[in-house]
Order: C-alpha cells, then structure tokens, then sequence
C-alpha cells in the first residue's frame, strides 16, 4: 500500500505548542485519504519548536496531491498551536512543501496547498478554485473596513485588540501595552520620583538634566549640549527625526515678508535675498496644518498652546542649512513679529523653540502615525481581504504587514484614544491630532509615499547641492535595492503587463486600498487598478518601503532627538510672544513642559525608540511562504545588496560626529510593530 511521509513543524513562540489532538488527511487528483491521528506512542507530539515526522499509510493511490486538511480537537482545555509547515514525501520520492505560518485555535480545520505559488489563473483545477474562494470569503468576514473617526483613513473592524484575528496578534513575548512600556519606560529612566511634582515648574534649563542623563546615548547628550546652536537646529530638518518637510523656496510666500534688509547679516555670499532664492540656497518650512488646531484642554488647571510657524532657512557657504527667519503664525502683523538670528538671544531661541515644538507635533501625528502606521494598516487589510495565501504578492507582502494592525489597535485602545496616553503630554492631545490628521488626508498622495518623488518634488535631490541630507542618501539607496527585487519577484509571476491587468485578485487588492483606505479620493492619486508589470513594480515598492524603511526613518530616533526635552517640547504653557526684546530665560523655562509632561514626554519616546525582541529586519524572511528556487535566489541577492549598503553606511558614519543610522537595513525592520 502507498505510503506517505509526513513532517509537521511548530512554532517556537511562546505557547506555540499544543496537546490537542490533530488529525491530517490528504487529498489528491485521484482520491481523498482517510483521516489520520498524528501520534507517536510515549511520545509528546506538537512541542513548542519541534519538528516530527509520521508515515501514513493509505489504501490507493492518491494521485497528484492538491490539498492537506489538517483537523485540532480538544484532548483537556482549549490549546492554540502555531502550525510553520507541512512538507509531504510521496510514495514516488517527490517532496511537497505546504506553508502554514497561522495560529490554530479551538476545535477546528485548516486545508493547505502546497507552496508554489499561484495567479487565480493558473488553477484551473474546481477544488483548488474552490478553496482560493472560500479562503478570501472567509478573510472578508473577519477582516472589516471600519471608520475610527471621520475624515480618517479606515482601520480594522475591532474594538479592542483581543478582537483581532488570531494570526494579527503579537506573540506572546512581543506583545505591545503602552502603559506597560511607558512604566517601564519610567522604571528605567528613573524618573518616578518627579511625578509627585506634575504642575510644578523647573528652575532653569540644566533642571532638564536630571531627567536625561540615566542612559548613554551620544546622539541625544549631543543635542543637549548643541541644542541652541543654529547648526543643530538647522541639521534636525535633514536628519532628525522629521527629515520630510524641508523644500526648496523657490518663491518667498506673501504671508512670510521677509526682506534683504532684515537677514542681510546673515547672508553670506554678498547677494540678495532674491538672488540668494534663484541660486537654490532658500529653503522653507512650512507649518500651516497647525493653524487653527484646538490645543489640549483635558487638564482644566493647565494652560497648552500650539503656533504654526514658517521658518526660512539658508544654505551657507560650508553647505550647511542654518535658520534665516521665522514667523510663528500664519498671518504677518505688528503682534507677529519676524524673529531673526541678530534678534536678542532669548528671543530667538524661544522663536526657534517654538518651531521644534511645532515640528514634534507634525512628526507624531502626521509624518509618523498617519504617513507610516495607518498606511500600513490599510495595505494590511485590504491584502487579508483580497489575496489568498496562494498568491504570490500575498507571499512577498506578509512580512511587512507583520503586527501593524495589532501595534495600530493598541495605539487606538490606549495611546491616541480619547483620554488616551497621548493626552497626558502633548498639546495636541484631547482632540487636536485627530483634526491634524483630518487635515492631512489631503496632502496624502500616492506620488508622495514614492521616496524618489518626493524629493524631487521638495526640491531636495541634488546631492551636490545638499550635500549632507543622508536621510535622502540612505533612502535612495534602499528604495532601489526594494524596487530590485520587487521587480524580479513581479518578474517571475507577470510575463507581461496583460497578466497584471488580468490578476482579479491584484486588482481586488488595489481597488480595496483606494476605496475603503483612501476613501476613493481621486486627488490622492492612488491607483484604482494596476495596468503593467512596471506599475505593479512601484506600488508593491510604496508598500515595502513605506511599512520598513520610511518608519524606520521617523520613529528609531525618538529617543536621540527628542529627550532632551528644549529641543522637542511637547506642548507650551504660554502663547507665543508677541513683540520682540520682552524674552527672559524665566520666561522660557516657565513656557516649557512642567515635570510631570515632561516625564510622560521622556518615557514615551524612549518607549517608542525600542526595538522589539526577536526583530525581523529588511531583507530576513524566515517565514518561507515561497518554496520556488528562483525566489530564493532573489531574496538571497536581495541581502546582499542591503549588506553592501550596510558597509557604505558604516564606512560615512565613521567620519560623522552625529552618526545617521535609521536607514541602515540592519536597523530597518520589516514592519510597521511599534
């Protein structure tokens, strides 16, 4: 009789091992096996990490093997497992591989097909046709659209995060609560012993210290030491932890009168203000989404307030971006002074405060939660909802989906909810960021999440020009190195550009991410359906990106640039000043964060900047969805190419006093998970 050999791997996370029964049976061209109990007498079977193997014996021949229907009932108490595999040795000596990589809970089954994978079009086969729909049908009943708030791209259809999906949620060891991490956060920061003193104010700013200094960390004890230096403050908008704001001025705007009289100290190169425009050497940034925001109102006995200010910048003659003028309102008039370098000291360093406090708020909502973790979990769920586990953008896609949704769900639950964790710190809390985000939909555009892009769009792509914005240097690099290998994976599926306009599935997925994520804005530019193989290429090199490299980008350097709180302040007890030469040191320190914010400040981005235990980072897919060889080898050369990118980034940063590591690959992890 025909004799199968069957191996069955575990999952080595926590729990991942199961005393359940499991049954397994074969189904193939030729017939269906009977149902077989995988057990090994004296023996414990499915232990977390374990790989075992059992012979099955069936009465005929099987024929070609399509499916593996694998069955759990319960033996005591109900018992997740974490099936990784099945692979299958037939009686002709051929092996099958049949990914899982899905959590099993309760009394239930699963039916596995075998790894190659597969466009709708090439099973022409009824049960496979048949399992590829009642797999998506079944997706699409847990995998709802939602409206969080208006305005808002939609999110997950669950209320907490024990709702979600068992295969979306964290492993038990990487599980995310932010109280939890924020009290850590304190824990080890040592700064409990504040908290008694929440409203109380500091006495000057070397008070700031005995918060800080607990752990090492040379980019932020840098920024302490340099934060008032034009230098820093003009760095920060290149590579700190905000580096997508800065453009190029092309066109000094009406509501910013800046004059040659004003900032011609400050020019170097003995040109005007106009001419120094012409040559390239302006650059603007800009605050106008904050203009209007309701400032947090949560805590009745404190006062917060928010700007919207414009800030000039110059490229001096060492190619260095310093500030040359800011405004720290929308409209210009006498109570809206134009503050400048040659101004008093404090004046100017409270201008440019107000500016970093402005731009830490931007970051947060905009470039960080909207831009990099609400995008990621709209590609999450339309790819669950459209693409079987068959299909091969569903293979390339899992891994950088991996935990977003969950990470996203905790962050509604308890950080960005109402009387959320977000509201204990920021002046944008109570309210203030969800409008910030309302606004913003408007300026998220496909063109945009495109790395190269949005460069050139800004004005910032000549390196010779600007030549010290390694955020754009680091993140050519790796945009490419994604779009290479995105391109040969396409190329291996896609023989032409018909075969992509043919994919329903692909198709289904791209019309999911415009219609419920975007909510069908036209002006978005996102694409309602994808046409060629070169298109395709682009949109799934957005997802990766965007999922890896980009949050990699705004969210790793939340402990470097903003725990020295002056230089990231996040709300303001008084409104901005109003006239020039009033500015006292007292009068800044009392406009700062009081102890307690600035402990829950301190805690959170600490708490933020970690990276998770047991990381996947850009490039590591040990998850082997693809069993194909060709595959393999695009992964394998897609490595290399990260690790040659790796050393090029080594080898700059040895020269750099502030060292720019976020795009890094072996710092990129593949997800969106904290």
């Amino acid at each position: 009789m025909p004799s199968y050999t069957v191996t069955v791997a575990t999952g080595s996370q926590w729990f991942a091992g199961t005393d359940d029964y499991i049954y397994l049976s074969l189904i193939g061209s030729a017939g269906c096996s009977e149902k077989h109990l995988l057990d090994k007498a004296f023996y414990n079977d499915f232990e977390r990490g374990a790989v075992d193997s059992y012979d099955i014996t069936v009465d005929e021949e099987l024929g070609e093997i399509y499916l593996v229907k694998i069955e759990k009932r319960k033996y005591w108490l109900h018992d997740d497992w974490y099936l990784k595999y099945i692979t299958l040795k037939t009686p002709h000596g051929d092996y099958m591989e049949f990914p899982c990589y899905r959590w099993i809970s309760g009394d239930t089954e699963i039916v596995l097909r075998d790894g190659r994978a597969k466009l709708a079009r090439d099973d022409q086969i009824h049960i496979l046709k048949q399992h590829r729909r009642k797999e998506l049908e079944t997706r699409q009943k847990q995998y709802r659209w939602m409206e969080w708030n208006p305005g808002f791209p939609l999110s997950i259809d669950a209320k907490c995060y024990k709702d979600l999906p068992r295969d979306i949620q964290f492993d038990c060891e990487k599980g995310v609560d932010f109280v939890l991490n924020y009290s850590k956060a304190m824990e080890n920061l040592f700064i409990n012993r504040f908290m008694h003193m929440f409203q109380s104010s500091w006495s000057d700013f070397a008070d700031f210290e005995k918060i800080f200094v607990k752990i090492s960390n040379t980019i932020s004890e840098r920024v302490m030491q340099h934060w008032q230096e034009d230098l820093m403050f003009g760095y920060q908008f290149l590579n700190g932890c905000n580096p997508v704001l800065i453009r190029r001025c092309t066109q000094l705007p009406p509501k910013l009168p800046v004059t040659t009289d004003m900032v011609e100290c400050s020019l170097e190169r003995q040109l005007t203000l106009e001419q120094e425009i012409q040559k390239g050497n302006i650059f603007i940034v800009d605050y106008e989404l904050l203009d209007g925001i309701d400032a947090n109102k949560t805590d009745p006995c404190t006062h917060q307030f928010l700007a919207a200010p414009i800030c000039l910048l110059y490229k001096n003659l060492a190619n260095k971006i310093v500030p040359l003028a800011i405004q720290l309102n929308q409209i210009p008039g006498e109570e809206n002074p134009i503050f400048l370098p040659s101004d008093a000291k404090y004046d100017w360093l409270l201008a440019k405060i107000w500016v970093r406090s402005s731009d830490f708020h931007v970051h947060q909502t905009i470039t960080h939660l909207l831009r990099t973790h609400l995008v990621s979990e709209v590609f999450g769920i339309a790819l669950y909802r459209q693409l079987p586990a068959v299909h091969p953008i569903f293979k390339l896609l899992v891994a950088h989906v991996r935990f977003t949704i969950a990470i996203n769900t905790k962050a509604r639950e308890q950080l960005i909810c109402e009387y959320g964790l977000f509201d204990k710190a920021n002046a944008t809390g109570g309210g203030g960021h969800v409008q910030m985000v309302q606004r913003a939909m408007k300026d998220l555009t496909y063109t945009s999440l495109c790395f190269p892009e949005d460069i050139r769009a800004r004005g910032m792509d000549s390196a010779e020009d600007i030549p010290y914005y390694f955020y754009r240097d680091d993140g050519l690099l790796v945009w490419e190195a994604i779009r290479s290998f995105v391109a040969e994976i396409v190329g291996l599926y896609y023989e032409s550009d018909q075969v992509v306009a043919e994919d329903v599935e692909l198709q289904a997925f791209a019309k999911d991410v415009y219609m419920y994520g975007l909510r069908g804005s036209k002006a978005s530019g996102f694409p309602k359906a994808l046409r060629s193989c070169e298109q395709l290429t682009e949109y799934l090199t957005v997802i990766i990106f965007t999922a890896s490299a980009q949050h990699a980008a705004v969210n790793f350097g939340q402990y470097d640039w903003c725990s020295w709180i002056p230089n990231a302040p996040p709300t303001m007890r008084a409104p901005p000043p109003t006239a020039k030469g009033v500015v006292t040191i007292e009068q800044i320190v009392e406009t700062l964060p009081d102890r307690g914010r600035s402990c829950w400040h301190l805690g959170a981005v600490w708490a933020l900047s970690q990276v998770q235990e047991n990381e996947l980072f850009l490039g590591m897919y040990p998850e082997e969805h693809f069993t194909e060889k060709p595959v393999k080898e695009a992964m394998a050369r897609f490595r290399r190419n990260l690790e040659a990118i790796v050393r090029v980034i080594e080898e700059r940063n040895k020269k750099k006093q502030l060292p720019y590591y976020y795009l890094s690959p072996d710092r990129i992890p593949n997800s969106v998970a904290i």
